[in-house]
């Protein structure tokens, strides 16, 4: 009967993993309308060589970098044929796509589709397959080749209006065979005579052939999809057909494959799902469901791409695109066989011996003992409190320490679990054990909620608090020995150090500007006797055993502003530290490393868990997501895990002057006019992670200071100087991963100014011309009137003539001083006039207010009271200024209504919510982000003309007190 009641056991875990893998789970994000997509139906999505993902619409052809879509529009009058079905990349940066009316070519640098072959492919384009420098092109009148910059017309049947000619699909087969699907069947194509071969399937209503919509092979396989009768298998040595694994929805609209095992099945009405030919089964699924989080959003599927890097591609009918966001295999999430997975469990602490791990959560701990395949779970009402803050292995046994359940002892062989010290009931049964540390000693250190304990051979030895010793008030929560003995004792007021030649402790041997008057989270020793102190509060702080030489070392670098949580030093002697914000890499000078969700790390919230260096070199850190390992063997391929950056895009005045850039991948050039000095530079690692969690810096000129960008991948550069401007980003931490830009501005005013000169001499000249003339003709008008003194005529002209040139020279000088004193007058009230000399062009003000409104739909920046200008110009990219001329010169609004105006309409959101009833206004004001009962007031009643409680009157019927 036992022996029957494991085999049941073993076939039900059997299934659960069988579950389980079927249904892995995928962090999947949406591309939509919102994110710029002008179409919601995705037909194909293909995969550049260069890392760019681009997407068939049924109106455009679309370019996505992971943060940005690029639109193509597919121009024509007719809807239907304007459907993009098929993409392909050719030589030259060329795109070539096919559409309902043809072929068309998207060049590198082009904004528009060009037409190719009009005259002779007039027909829907719905699959490219390029073998080698052949393009194979299959529409619906029959088969194109495209070879040395000529096409081939190949009818599939010789009958033009055989469904057979309706090409559907293309795979390269064994040596020069390829596969057609088509409208009328299977077909064989042999490239070298060109030759065709038909196939008979018999498997449709009365023994007819099926239509064939898709086609994929695995060596001498080869899988068709059908619109009606779902997959269907062709042996090709067996020359039979048969029908495939049933994936629940008899029209296939997406059939690929890895070339090995997998087939990826997009289906219209039953989602996505991968089979492996070997097993010749269902392995892993995607499906919408309602009541489920994290699914796909529809399972009407138009098209499915797996690319290289194993991010899914979902297409959808009306729905646009779903994506899993790339993850690499740095970190791992740790899981032992079908029985234990620590992903989406919170790790508090860990203890590990040999093979045997012990885990502690949140809600109870669970013990592996992976050498004799034993788990054991551990929880309520088994234990006394759920949440586990601290575990030690010592002489055999483990002890675990709660929050409010005292103290467990743990044998790893009878799997028993005991109480510590059940005689001293606070702390051990009732209390918080914080930290668990032996000595050399072989004493076991105890740090509580009611003081400090020392424990020898399960005797209490030591118990020290506040009241009676020198140990500073409150919690205990870290002990740690160093390498000379010496008890480093933290609690929440201080710390103190036991002193082991005179067995007590002291807290009057600390040097002034020492960190023992902080609360400090965790000590750590380095190979080199420095000791690290992670503060609850503030930068990291190190010193050496003596405490003769310290400092505080992450000023400046990008661990400044983290909640430091956790430490440890990798073989190659540089320091790992978790944080609140992810991961980071640290060489103990000034370079710092960021990992995080990109890297394999599930979640960038890490816990306060010491970590672990296994026999191996392993890494093992506690995460709010699980329990994640770094492998040691991936030490050495640290410094080349980086993804080169590529330049997606540069916009002048908001416009795009793509094809006016040169250059190969990693250093592009840019010539613009002088007029042009306002740029925003938008580039990628077209790594399709998380665009919040993407760390760059970038530079300005060759030895200019390195700019931090976290979670943004545009700058907006303004007022470019003339010459040549250096625009460097990288990936923090690796340098190779730089792409530069070069930009040159020519500098033309010395033709301006000479310009100017030659205008006003001409100016001058005319005006002397003129006056002197006129004199002319008035003394010759002169000369009638007065004949008698014609003799004295030449003696006065001259005299005159000589005075007006005088007076005009005085004149002109005059003019020039006044204009000079003018245009001194004007540079001033200019230099007042902030707007006037950096102006912001409506297309760049349409750009931002765009992006402004994205982020405070999204992220909510206005509930924050003390939110800056400066603050929510960086959320957005861009600077304080061109903010400010945004508000106050485009939207004709300050900066402070339209924060309130949010806030406003925040709270007339939350007033109608049930779990916010019993807030008073006040409180719900804050949760807005007012910073005051007044101000709340005050901006409701501007922004809607009546008071809350009026408004709330009339939307409920009902009056909320005013406190």
């Amino acid at each position: 009967m036992q022996s029957f009641l494991q085999y049941i056991i073993i076939f039900w875990w059997f299934g659960l993993w069988n579950v389980q893998a079927d249904a892995e789970s995928s962090v999947i994000r949406n591309l939509s309308v919102s994110d710029g997509l002008s179409d919601l139906v995705v037909n194909v999505i293909y995969k550049d060589s260069k890392g760019y993902v681009w997407m068939g619409t049924n109106t455009s052809v679309e370019r996505f970098d992971g943060i940005r879509l690029e639109h193509y529009m597919v121009e024509g009058r007719n809807e239907n044929l304007k459907r993009v079905y098929a993409l392909a990349e050719m030589p030259g940066d060329e795109i070539w796509v096919g559409t309902g009316m043809g072929v068309c070519r998207l060049r590198l640098g082009q904004d528009r589709l060009e037409r190719l072959a009009p005259e002779m492919i007039t027909s829907g384009v719905h699959v490219f397959c390029r073998v080698g420098e052949v393009l194979y092109i299959g529409t619906e009148k029959g088969l194109y080749v495209y070879q040395n910059g000529v096409f081939t017309h190949l009818l599939v049947d010789k009958n033009v209006f055989s469904s057979a000619n309706y090409v559907t699909g293309i795979v390269k087969g064994n040596k020069d065979e390829l596969w057609l699907s088509t409208m009328g069947g299977l077909k064989l194509l042999y490239m070298t005579d060109r030759k065709i071969v038909s196939f008979s399937d018999k498997l449709g209503k009365n023994g007819q052939n099926l239509s064939f919509y898709n086609i994929a092979c695995i060596n001498r396989k080869v899988y068709l999809g059908s619109m009606t009768d779902g997959l269907i298998v062709f042996d090709s040595v067996q020359k039979q057909f048969a029908h495939y694994v049933d994936v629940g929805c008899g029209v296939i609209s997406s059939l690929s494959t890895d070339g090995k095992d997998l087939l990826y099945v997009g289906t219209d009405g039953n989602g996505v799902h991968f089979i492996s030919v070997s097993k010749c089964r269902i392995v892993r699924s995607f499906r919408h469901d309602r009541d489920t989080d994290g699914c796909i959003r529809s399972n009407s599927v138009y098209s499915v791409l797996v690319d290289k890097d194993g991010v899914i591609w979902i297409g959808f009918y009306q729905l646009g695109v779903d994506y899993t966001l790339y993850q690499s295999d740095l970190f791992s999430t740790y899981k032992y066989k079908s029985l234990f997975d620590s992903r989406d469990m919170a790790v508090r602490t860990i203890a590990f011996h040999g093979k045997q791990k012990l885990i502690g959560s949140r809600d109870g701990f669970v013990f592996i003992d992976e050498a004799n395949e034993q788990f054991q779970s551990y929880k309520i009402p088994r234990l006394r409190a759920s949440i586990i803050v601290s575990s030690c292995y010592f002489q055999g046994e483990y002890y675990i320490g709660t929050y409010g359940g005292g103290m467990y002892v743990l044998n790893p062989v009878t799997l028993e679990l005991r109480d510590f010290c059940p005689d001293v009931a606070d702390p051990f049964l009732h209390g918080h054990i914080f930290s668990i540390r032996p000595d050399n000693q072989n004493n076991l250190w105890v740090g509580t909620s009611s003081g400090l304990y020392c424990f020898h051979n399960g005797k209490v030895m030591h118990h020290y608090t506040s009241g009676d010793s020198k140990l500073p008030e409150g919690n205990v929560y870290e002990i740690y020995f160093d390498s000379s003995h010496k008890g480093w004792i933290c609690t929440e007021t201080g710390i103190c150090i036991w002193d082991p030649s005179s067995e007590s402790l002291k807290n009057d041997v600390f040097p002034e500007g020492f960190v023992n008057k902080e609360k400090i989270r965790m000590i750590y020793e380095t190979s080199d006797h420095e000791l690290y102190f992670l503060p609850d509060k503030g930068d990291l702080f190190v010193s050496d055993l003596t405490m003769t030489q310290f400092r505080r070392v992450t000023s400046g670098t990008l661990l400044e502003g983290k909640s430091l949580m956790a430490v440890i030093e990798d073989s190659e002697n540089w320091l790992w530290l978790s944080t609140n914000k992810g991961m980071y890499r640290f060489d103990r000078k000034n370079r710092v490393v960021p990992y995080n969700f990109m890297d394999g790390i599930p979640s960038l919230i890490f816990i306060n868990c010491i970590p672990i260096k296994d026999e191996k070199g392993n890494l093992w850190f506690g995460n709010s997501k699980g329990l994640v390992c770094l492998n040691g063997e991936e030490m050495n391929l640290l410094s080349r895990r980086f993804y080169t950056i590529a330049l997606s895009d540069v916009l002048v005045n908001g416009k795009s002057v793509q094809q006016r850039i040169s250059g190969k991948a990693g250093h592009y050039f840019l010539s613009l006019d002088d007029s042009q000095k306002s740029v925003t530079i938008q580039f990628s690692a077209l790594t399709y992670s998380d665009p919040n969690s993407l760390m760059y810096e970038y530079q300005l000129d060759e030895d200019g200071e390195w700019i931090s960008l976290m979670g943004k991948s545009e700058v907006s550069l303004y007022d470019l100087p003339y010459g040549t401007t250096y625009f460097k980003v990288r990936q923090i931490g690796y340098p190779d991963s730089a792409m530069i830009l070069e930009i040159n501005i020519p500098n033309h005013s010395w033709i301006k100014i000479l310009y100017t000169l030659l205008v006003l001499g001409i100016l001058v000249c005319g005006i002397y011309t003129f006056r002197r003339r006129l004199l002319q003709s008035v003394l010759r008008v002169l000369r009638k009137l007065n004949d008698s003194e014609d003799r004295d005529i030449p003696e006065m002209e001259k005299k005159v003539e000589n005075d007006i040139t005088r007076k005009e020279v005085l004149s002109l000088e005059g003019i020039s001083h006044e204009v000079e004193s003018g245009t001194e007058k004007k540079i001033l009230a200019h230099t007042d006039d902030k707007y006037r000399t950096n102006k912001v062009s409506p297309e760049e003000c349409k750009r931002l207010y765009r992006l402004l409104d994205q982020e405070m739909k999204r992220n909510k920046p206005y509930r924050n009271p003390n939110l800056k200008v400066a603050e929510l110009a960086s959320l957005i990219g861009t600077t304080s200024h061109s903010l400010s001329y945004l508000f106050n010169q485009y939207l004709e609004k300050n900066y402070y209504d339209y924060i309130n105006e949010y806030r406003v309409e925040e709270f007339k959101a939350l007033i109608l919510k049930e779990e916010y009833a019993k807030y008073t206004l006040t409180a719900l004001a804050e949760l807005c982000g007012f910073s005051s009962r007044a101000s709340f007031f005050r901006s409701f009643k501007k922004v809607t003309g009546i008071t809350p409680n009026e408004y709330i009157k009339q939307v409920s019927g009902e009056r909320r007190s005013v406190d």
